[in-house]
């Protein structure tokens, strides 16, 4: 298994903490290549970003065990467009967990902290060797 893996490597996404349990902070650049055609971050790198932080908030939360989190629904909300300039901000947190799955929220703040998007996610734990 490569860590980091290929599509935070892509993204330049990097976690900064996940020094509590359950809980993730990550950076991105907003970078010009994620732009669509009006000159906004596409939607789908700042989903794959929450998805990223939110899976990796759900690893964290189980402790004692190796696990792999395996997103099976999730909901992003955007809240205002990103330009590409700067740097995003992911936080994710558990805010329901358990054996089999967790339940997962995030916010994506630009470089001026300003609310970007929201997202919510479920994800299934397999017990990795």
């Amino acid at each position: 298994m490569q860590v980091p893996p290929n599509c935070d490597l892509t993204l330049g996404m990097v976690c900064v903490d996940k020094s509590e349990p359950g809980k993730t902070l990550w950076r991105m650049p907003a970078d010009e290549r994620f732009t669509n055609p009006a000159g906004t971050i596409q939607g789908g790198f700042i989903g794959a970003f929450c998805d990223s932080a939110m899976g990796a908030a759900a690893v964290t939360f189980v402790q004692g065990r190796r696990v792999f989190s395996a997103n099976v629904e999730m909901k992003v909300s955007f809240l205002a467009p990103v330009r590409p300039q700067g740097f995003l901000t992911c936080s994710a947190q558990v805010v329901s967990g358990g054996r089999r799955a967790a339940f997962v929220e995030a916010e994506v703040t630009d470089g001026e902290g300003r609310l970007v998007a929201k997202a919510s996610s479920t994800y299934l734990y397999t017990e990795r060797d």
